[in-house]
Protein backbone atom coordinates (compact mmCIF):
# COMPACT_ATOMS: atom_id res chain seq x y z
CA UNK A 1 0.00 0.00 0.00
CA UNK A 2 1.01 3.24 -0.67
CA UNK A 3 2.32 5.59 2.28
CA UNK A 4 -0.34 8.35 2.28
CA UNK A 5 0.91 11.91 1.81
CA UNK A 6 -1.15 13.07 4.44
CA UNK A 7 -0.48 13.28 8.27
CA UNK A 8 -4.14 13.19 8.83
CA UNK A 9 -4.28 9.90 6.84
CA UNK A 10 -2.23 8.04 8.79
CA UNK A 11 -3.42 9.37 11.69
CA UNK A 12 -7.18 8.23 11.38
CA UNK A 13 -5.79 5.27 10.45
CA UNK A 14 -3.84 4.87 14.22
CA UNK A 15 -7.30 5.52 15.57
CA UNK A 16 -9.27 3.14 13.88
CA UNK A 17 -6.47 0.52 15.47
CA UNK A 18 -6.45 1.72 18.36
CA UNK A 19 -10.10 1.92 19.19
CA UNK A 20 -10.08 -1.71 17.47
CA UNK A 21 -8.21 -3.13 20.68
CA UNK A 22 -9.33 -0.71 23.82
CA UNK A 23 -12.52 -3.40 23.98
CA UNK A 24 -10.07 -5.94 24.85
CA UNK A 25 -9.56 -4.09 28.19
CA UNK A 26 -12.93 -5.64 29.12
CA UNK A 27 -13.38 -8.79 27.17
CA UNK A 28 -10.16 -10.95 28.31
CA UNK A 29 -7.87 -10.81 31.05
CA UNK A 30 -8.32 -9.74 34.67
CA UNK A 31 -10.46 -7.01 34.27
CA UNK A 32 -12.90 -8.61 32.14
CA UNK A 33 -16.46 -7.56 32.54
CA UNK A 34 -19.27 -10.63 33.49
CA UNK A 35 -22.61 -10.38 31.51
CA UNK A 36 -24.58 -9.25 28.72
CA UNK A 37 -25.36 -6.44 30.07
CA UNK A 38 -22.25 -5.04 31.53
CA UNK A 39 -20.19 -6.13 27.63
CA UNK A 40 -23.02 -3.47 25.89
CA UNK A 41 -22.01 -0.82 28.11
CA UNK A 42 -18.08 -1.50 27.74
CA UNK A 43 -19.15 -0.60 24.30
CA UNK A 44 -21.35 2.33 24.90
CA UNK A 45 -18.34 3.74 27.32
CA UNK A 46 -15.56 3.51 24.08
CA UNK A 47 -18.17 5.76 22.25
CA UNK A 48 -19.49 8.10 24.98
CA UNK A 49 -15.85 8.75 25.27
CA UNK A 50 -14.87 8.72 22.05
CA UNK A 51 -17.32 11.57 21.39
CA UNK A 52 -16.46 14.33 24.08
CA UNK A 53 -12.86 13.75 23.13
CA UNK A 54 -13.73 14.60 19.44
CA UNK A 55 -16.00 17.55 20.81
CA UNK A 56 -12.88 18.76 22.77
CA UNK A 57 -9.63 18.02 20.67
CA UNK A 58 -10.82 17.54 16.91
CA UNK A 59 -13.61 20.53 17.25
CA UNK A 60 -12.14 22.13 20.52
CA UNK A 61 -10.38 25.74 19.66
CA UNK A 62 -8.75 27.62 22.30
CA UNK A 63 -8.80 30.80 20.22
CA UNK A 64 -12.58 30.31 19.88
CA UNK A 65 -13.29 28.94 23.12
CA UNK A 66 -17.06 27.11 24.18
CA UNK A 67 -18.42 25.53 26.76
CA UNK A 68 -19.26 22.30 25.84
CA UNK A 69 -21.05 19.75 27.81
CA UNK A 70 -19.01 16.87 29.08
CA UNK A 71 -21.44 15.06 31.60
CA UNK A 72 -25.39 16.27 32.64
CA UNK A 73 -28.22 14.59 34.34
CA UNK A 74 -30.29 14.02 31.07
CA UNK A 75 -27.71 12.60 28.33
CA UNK A 76 -27.57 9.34 27.57
CA UNK A 77 -24.39 9.73 26.05
CA UNK A 78 -22.74 11.96 28.45
CA UNK A 79 -22.73 9.14 31.19
CA UNK A 80 -18.96 8.41 31.40
CA UNK A 81 -15.84 9.35 33.77
CA UNK A 82 -17.59 9.24 37.24
CA UNK A 83 -20.94 11.34 36.42
CA UNK A 84 -23.90 11.95 38.54
CA UNK A 85 -27.23 12.99 37.95
CA UNK A 86 -27.38 16.19 39.68
CA UNK A 87 -24.29 17.73 38.38
CA UNK A 88 -23.55 19.35 34.53
CA UNK A 89 -19.51 19.28 34.00
CA UNK A 90 -18.76 21.39 31.16
CA UNK A 91 -15.10 21.22 29.28
CA UNK A 92 -13.05 23.85 26.83
CA UNK A 93 -9.29 23.60 26.04
CA UNK A 94 -7.39 27.06 26.53
CA UNK A 95 -4.13 28.76 25.53
CA UNK A 96 -2.37 29.92 28.91
CA UNK A 97 -0.95 32.85 26.46
CA UNK A 98 -4.17 33.87 25.91
CA UNK A 99 -6.92 36.08 28.13
CA UNK A 100 -10.21 35.30 28.61
CA UNK A 101 -13.43 36.67 30.13
CA UNK A 102 -16.19 34.05 31.75
CA UNK A 103 -19.80 35.40 32.29
CA UNK A 104 -22.28 33.18 33.69
CA UNK A 105 -26.00 32.98 35.91
CA UNK A 106 -25.87 30.92 38.67
CA UNK A 107 -29.77 29.50 38.27
CA UNK A 108 -30.92 27.46 40.88
CA UNK A 109 -27.06 25.78 41.49
CA UNK A 110 -26.33 25.08 45.16
CA UNK A 111 -22.58 24.76 44.26
CA UNK A 112 -20.63 25.75 41.41
CA UNK A 113 -16.94 26.35 40.30
CA UNK A 114 -14.64 27.15 37.57
CA UNK A 115 -11.21 24.62 38.21
CA UNK A 116 -8.25 24.98 35.18
CA UNK A 117 -6.04 21.88 34.61
CA UNK A 118 -3.14 21.07 33.29
CA UNK A 119 -2.25 18.27 30.62
CA UNK A 120 1.01 16.41 30.21
CA UNK A 121 -0.04 16.48 26.41
CA UNK A 122 -2.84 16.72 24.40
CA UNK A 123 -5.71 14.69 25.23
CA UNK A 124 -3.87 12.65 28.28
CA UNK A 125 -5.92 13.66 31.45
CA UNK A 126 -4.34 15.98 33.88
CA UNK A 127 -2.42 15.71 37.11
CA UNK A 128 -2.34 18.78 38.35
CA UNK A 129 -5.35 21.64 39.19
CA UNK A 130 -3.66 25.13 38.00
CA UNK A 131 -6.68 27.61 39.82
CA UNK A 132 -9.58 27.35 40.90
CA UNK A 133 -12.60 29.80 41.88
CA UNK A 134 -15.98 28.58 43.53
CA UNK A 135 -19.47 30.84 44.07
CA UNK A 136 -18.12 32.00 47.03
CA UNK A 137 -14.47 33.55 45.44
CA UNK A 138 -17.42 35.36 42.96
CA UNK A 139 -19.33 38.87 43.03
CA UNK A 140 -22.91 37.56 42.06
CA UNK A 141 -25.72 40.00 41.72
CA UNK A 142 -28.86 40.25 42.80
CA UNK A 143 -29.65 39.03 39.26
CA UNK A 144 -27.24 36.01 39.84
CA UNK A 145 -24.93 37.33 37.23
CA UNK A 146 -21.08 36.88 37.86
CA UNK A 147 -17.68 37.33 35.51
CA UNK A 148 -14.11 36.56 35.64
CA UNK A 149 -10.90 36.96 33.57
CA UNK A 150 -8.29 34.67 33.77
CA UNK A 151 -4.79 34.76 31.72
CA UNK A 152 -1.45 34.95 31.93
CA UNK A 153 -1.21 38.58 33.58
CA UNK A 154 -4.15 41.10 34.80
CA UNK A 155 -5.68 42.65 32.58
CA UNK A 156 -4.95 47.07 32.95
CA UNK A 157 -7.84 48.15 34.97
CA UNK A 158 -9.68 44.84 35.80
CA UNK A 159 -10.68 45.14 39.49
CA UNK A 160 -12.74 42.22 39.67
CA UNK A 161 -11.97 38.10 39.92
CA UNK A 162 -8.95 37.43 38.01
CA UNK A 163 -7.91 33.66 37.31
CA UNK A 164 -3.82 33.56 36.57
CA UNK A 165 -3.55 30.95 34.20
CA UNK A 166 0.19 29.16 34.44
CA UNK A 167 2.54 28.26 31.57
CA UNK A 168 0.92 24.28 31.57
CA UNK A 169 -3.09 25.47 31.88
CA UNK A 170 -4.67 23.78 29.27
CA UNK A 171 -8.77 23.08 30.34
CA UNK A 172 -11.37 24.92 31.61
CA UNK A 173 -13.66 22.48 33.84
CA UNK A 174 -17.08 23.90 35.19
CA UNK A 175 -18.63 22.32 38.01
CA UNK A 176 -22.60 22.93 38.55
CA UNK A 177 -24.78 20.91 41.44
CA UNK A 178 -28.00 21.04 41.90
CA UNK A 179 -30.06 19.35 44.84
CA UNK A 180 -33.44 18.73 42.19
CA UNK A 181 -31.36 18.52 38.76
CA UNK A 182 -35.09 17.83 37.46
CA UNK A 183 -36.17 20.89 38.25
CA UNK A 184 -33.49 23.46 38.95
CA UNK A 185 -32.06 25.47 36.28
CA UNK A 186 -28.36 25.02 35.37
CA UNK A 187 -25.66 28.20 35.81
CA UNK A 188 -25.64 28.94 32.56
CA UNK A 189 -21.63 29.75 31.13
CA UNK A 190 -20.02 32.02 28.57
CA UNK A 191 -16.55 32.59 27.56
CA UNK A 192 -15.05 34.70 25.19
CA UNK A 193 -11.20 34.97 23.94
CA UNK A 194 -9.93 39.02 24.35
CA UNK A 195 -7.48 38.66 22.08
CA UNK A 196 -8.23 38.55 18.39
CA UNK A 197 -8.22 35.12 16.78
CA UNK A 198 -6.31 33.75 13.70
CA UNK A 199 -8.21 33.36 10.54
CA UNK A 200 -9.62 29.61 10.25
CA UNK A 201 -7.80 27.52 8.28
CA UNK A 202 -8.32 23.46 8.92
CA UNK A 203 -4.53 22.12 8.51
CA UNK A 204 -3.29 19.00 7.94
CA UNK A 205 -0.68 19.19 11.02
CA UNK A 206 -3.40 20.18 13.20
CA UNK A 207 -6.28 18.32 12.13
CA UNK A 208 -3.79 14.88 12.64
CA UNK A 209 -2.78 16.20 16.08
CA UNK A 210 -6.55 16.81 17.42
CA UNK A 211 -6.87 12.87 16.04
CA UNK A 212 -4.25 11.53 18.07
CA UNK A 213 -5.23 13.32 21.05
CA UNK A 214 -8.48 12.06 20.94
CA UNK A 215 -7.49 8.82 21.26
CA UNK A 216 -4.64 9.49 23.91
CA UNK A 217 -7.96 10.71 25.58
CA UNK A 218 -10.19 7.37 25.17
CA UNK A 219 -6.89 5.16 26.12
CA UNK A 220 -6.38 7.03 29.40
CA UNK A 221 -10.02 6.24 29.91
CA UNK A 222 -9.79 2.73 29.39
CA UNK A 223 -6.57 2.42 31.36
CA UNK A 224 -9.06 2.70 34.41
CA UNK A 225 -12.02 1.02 33.34
CA UNK A 226 -13.81 -1.12 34.09
CA UNK A 227 -13.13 -0.70 37.74
CA UNK A 228 -12.26 -4.41 38.74
CA UNK A 229 -13.99 -5.62 41.81
CA UNK A 230 -12.74 -8.61 44.11
CA UNK A 231 -13.33 -12.28 44.41
CA UNK A 232 -16.17 -13.79 46.49
CA UNK A 233 -14.71 -15.97 49.39
CA UNK A 234 -16.35 -18.71 49.51
CA UNK A 235 -15.87 -19.03 53.29
CA UNK A 236 -18.58 -16.17 53.53
CA UNK A 237 -21.56 -16.12 55.61
CA UNK A 238 -25.20 -15.24 54.33
CA UNK A 239 -25.61 -18.29 52.50
CA UNK A 240 -23.50 -17.40 49.53
CA UNK A 241 -20.29 -15.74 48.53
CA UNK A 242 -19.76 -12.86 50.49
CA UNK A 243 -17.08 -10.07 48.97
CA UNK A 244 -13.88 -9.53 51.10
CA UNK A 245 -12.80 -6.60 49.85
CA UNK A 246 -15.74 -5.26 48.36
CA UNK A 247 -19.06 -3.66 49.82
CA UNK A 248 -16.99 -1.29 51.92
CA UNK A 249 -15.55 2.39 51.54
CA UNK A 250 -12.34 3.19 51.56
CA UNK A 251 -11.40 6.07 53.89
CA UNK A 252 -12.29 9.45 52.43
CA UNK A 253 -10.26 11.95 51.83
CA UNK A 254 -9.98 15.69 50.39
CA UNK A 255 -8.73 16.38 46.48
CA UNK A 256 -5.04 18.02 46.87
CA UNK A 257 -3.62 20.44 44.22
CA UNK A 258 -1.64 17.15 42.67
CA UNK A 259 -4.09 14.26 41.27
CA UNK A 260 -4.70 12.44 38.49
CA UNK A 261 -8.00 13.09 36.56
CA UNK A 262 -10.67 15.63 36.42
CA UNK A 263 -11.34 16.00 40.63
CA UNK A 264 -12.66 18.83 42.30
CA UNK A 265 -10.03 20.48 44.36
CA UNK A 266 -13.51 21.52 47.21
CA UNK A 267 -14.36 17.80 47.29
CA UNK A 268 -14.38 15.58 49.90
CA UNK A 269 -14.48 11.61 48.48
CA UNK A 270 -14.73 8.26 49.44
CA UNK A 271 -15.20 4.99 47.13
CA UNK A 272 -16.27 1.66 47.64
CA UNK A 273 -16.85 -1.57 44.66
CA UNK A 274 -20.01 -3.47 45.15
CA UNK A 275 -20.96 -7.22 44.30
CA UNK A 276 -24.47 -7.71 45.00
CA UNK A 277 -26.67 -10.89 44.11
CA UNK A 278 -30.54 -10.20 43.73
CA UNK A 279 -31.61 -10.95 46.79
CA UNK A 280 -28.79 -8.94 48.70
CA UNK A 281 -28.93 -5.08 49.73
CA UNK A 282 -26.44 -2.88 51.68
CA UNK A 283 -27.26 -0.34 54.12
CA UNK A 284 -24.94 2.66 54.02
CA UNK A 285 -24.74 4.91 57.16
CA UNK A 286 -22.55 7.80 57.06
CA UNK A 287 -22.73 11.62 59.09
CA UNK A 288 -22.83 14.28 56.69
CA UNK A 289 -20.46 16.81 58.00
CA UNK A 290 -21.28 20.34 57.70
CA UNK A 291 -20.86 21.22 54.01
CA UNK A 292 -22.98 22.63 50.95
CA UNK A 293 -23.56 19.24 49.18
CA UNK A 294 -23.52 16.15 49.43
CA UNK A 295 -24.46 13.00 46.96
CA UNK A 296 -24.25 9.27 46.70
CA UNK A 297 -24.25 7.68 43.30
CA UNK A 298 -24.18 4.33 41.64
CA UNK A 299 -21.81 3.56 38.69
CA UNK A 300 -21.88 0.54 36.37
CA UNK A 301 -18.22 -1.07 36.23
CA UNK A 302 -17.35 2.16 33.96
CA UNK A 303 -18.16 4.19 36.26
CA UNK A 304 -21.17 5.83 34.54
CA UNK A 305 -24.71 6.00 35.87
CA UNK A 306 -28.40 6.03 34.24
CA UNK A 307 -29.73 9.37 33.43
CA UNK A 308 -31.80 11.17 35.82
CA UNK A 309 -35.04 10.35 34.12
CA UNK A 310 -34.23 6.96 33.42
CA UNK A 311 -33.82 5.49 36.60
CA UNK A 312 -32.83 6.57 40.95
CA UNK A 313 -29.13 5.93 40.95
CA UNK A 314 -27.98 8.66 43.25
CA UNK A 315 -29.28 10.60 46.33
CA UNK A 316 -28.03 14.37 47.67
CA UNK A 317 -28.56 16.14 50.96
CA UNK A 318 -31.62 17.75 49.34
CA UNK A 319 -33.69 14.47 49.11
CA UNK A 320 -32.39 12.17 51.35
CA UNK A 321 -34.35 12.11 55.00
CA UNK A 322 -31.75 11.87 57.95
CA UNK A 323 -31.87 9.74 60.65
CA UNK A 324 -33.04 10.81 64.24
CA UNK A 325 -29.10 11.44 65.40
CA UNK A 326 -28.76 13.04 61.93
CA UNK A 327 -26.86 10.34 60.25
CA UNK A 328 -27.97 9.31 56.95
CA UNK A 329 -29.08 5.83 56.07
CA UNK A 330 -29.06 4.46 51.83
CA UNK A 331 -29.88 1.61 50.81
CA UNK A 332 -28.46 0.12 47.34
CA UNK A 333 -29.53 -3.13 46.22
CA UNK A 334 -30.46 -4.18 42.42
CA UNK A 335 -33.80 -3.11 42.34
CA UNK A 336 -35.14 -0.10 44.13
CA UNK A 337 -36.37 -1.05 47.54
CA UNK A 338 -38.49 0.62 49.81
CA UNK A 339 -36.81 2.92 51.82
CA UNK A 340 -36.71 6.41 50.78
CA UNK A 341 -33.23 6.99 50.52
CA UNK A 342 -32.84 3.90 48.44
CA UNK A 343 -31.26 3.44 45.43
CA UNK A 344 -30.58 1.13 42.49
CA UNK A 345 -27.92 -0.45 40.75
CA UNK A 346 -30.15 -1.12 37.86
CA UNK A 347 -29.81 -4.85 38.31
CA UNK A 348 -26.08 -4.46 37.75
CA UNK A 349 -24.60 -6.94 39.86
CA UNK A 350 -21.10 -5.10 40.41
CA UNK A 351 -19.95 -1.61 40.45
CA UNK A 352 -18.65 0.82 42.64
CA UNK A 353 -20.27 3.74 44.80
CA UNK A 354 -19.17 7.13 45.06
CA UNK A 355 -19.45 9.60 47.88
CA UNK A 356 -18.62 13.20 47.64
CA UNK A 357 -19.07 16.00 50.00
CA UNK A 358 -18.42 19.60 48.61
CA UNK A 359 -17.20 22.54 50.91
CA UNK A 360 -16.83 19.96 53.91
CA UNK A 361 -16.15 21.45 57.39
CA UNK A 362 -13.51 18.78 57.92
CA UNK A 363 -12.98 15.31 55.93
CA UNK A 364 -15.92 13.01 57.03
CA UNK A 365 -15.62 9.69 58.55
CA UNK A 366 -15.60 6.78 56.80
CA UNK A 367 -18.95 5.36 55.99
CA UNK A 368 -20.38 2.18 57.68
CA UNK A 369 -21.80 -0.42 55.01
CA UNK A 370 -23.94 -3.85 56.20
CA UNK A 371 -24.43 -6.40 53.64
CA UNK A 372 -27.95 -8.23 54.56
CA UNK A 373 -30.89 -9.77 52.44
CA UNK A 374 -32.90 -7.51 50.53
CA UNK A 375 -36.26 -8.22 52.21
CA UNK A 376 -34.42 -6.97 55.92
CA UNK A 377 -33.72 -4.18 54.93
CA UNK A 378 -34.54 -1.57 56.64
CA UNK A 379 -37.80 0.84 55.27
CA UNK A 380 -37.96 4.08 57.31
CA UNK A 381 -35.26 6.46 59.05
CA UNK A 382 -34.44 5.40 62.64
Amino acid sequence: MTTPPWETTAAWRELLAGLAELDGTFLAGPRAVRGEQAVAEGYRALATVLGVAFDAYLFGDAARPAFLDVNTPFRRDRRWGGDNTDAWYCFTPIDPARTYRVRGRRGDSTYFSLTVYNEPSPGEWSDRVVAIVNDTDLAVDADGRFELVMGPARPDGHAGTFVPLAPDAAVAFTRDYQLDPLAGRRVTWEIEALDDAPPIRRTDGATAAGLRAALRWVRTLCAIVPLAVAERDPQATLGHNVPTAVNAFAEPYQVGDANYGWSARDACYAFASYALDPDEALVITHRPPPCRFWNLVVWNPFMATEAVTDARTSINNGAAVPNADGSVTIVVARDRLAHPNAVSTCDHAEGALALRWFLAEHVPTRPVVELVRAKDAPTTPT
